[in-house]
């Protein structure tokens, strides 16, 4: 059985089913927080619409229908749709900070020096990324933060697989370049 075949049983399981909830939460979570995260580039923001996401997915996992998708495509989409309304509702500006990458609470064989290198490193990524058209920091984000295969970002950008796969390679090619010249 494929990984999709099996999240979509046990997304229908789910309405029922409580430990089949907690499987479909604790696999999803991470994807769907660091896919929101990497959107808002701030914490406790990123929490609000993760929780909002869970939250309408409970609601509405009745309605979930796997002939018409994926259960992680209806996840994800729920995300995104999370993402846009917080984004239409929020007072601040679209320019949001990153959360500081350095934590002064780590362990003691987390050197100060390595956080600053790792946290140099966070920023000249993220401002790489801003450098990127909204489609492929988009496909960047559910890819790699998202842990989505090109098939699922294929079906939320309305985009061929192959597409997908053309833009993913000539945007993290686009993305090297950037990070050389910085």
């Amino acid at each position: 059985m494929t990984d999709n075949n099996y999240y979509n049983q046990l997304a229908q399981r789910a309405t029922t089913d409580e430990e089949a909830f907690e499987e479909l939460y604790e696999y999803f979570f991470p994807r769907v927080y660091n896919f929101i995260y990497a959107r808002l580039k701030n914490s406790a923001d990123a929490d609000d619409v993760t929780s909002i996401t869970f939250m309408k997915m409970n609601e509405n996992l009745d309605s979930y229908n796997p002939t018409r998708a994926a259960f992680s495509t209806w996840l994800f989409r729920i995300a995104n749709n999370s993402l846009i309304d917080h984004t239409r509702h929020s007072d601040k500006s679209n320019e949001t900070e990153w959360d500081e990458c350095f934590d002064p609470a780590a362990p003691d064989y987390e050197e100060p020096e390595r956080q600053i290198i790792a946290s140099e490193t966070s920023r000249g990524l993220l401002k790489a990324l801003d450098k990127l058209s909204e489609r492929e920091r988009r496909i960047i984000e559910l890819r790699y933060w998202g842990e989505q295969d090109t098939r699922t970002i294929a079906e939320l950008l309305s985009m061929t697989e192959s597409n997908v796969r053309v833009t993913l390679h000539r945007t993290l090619g686009k993305l090297k370049n950037i990070l050389g010249d910085m």
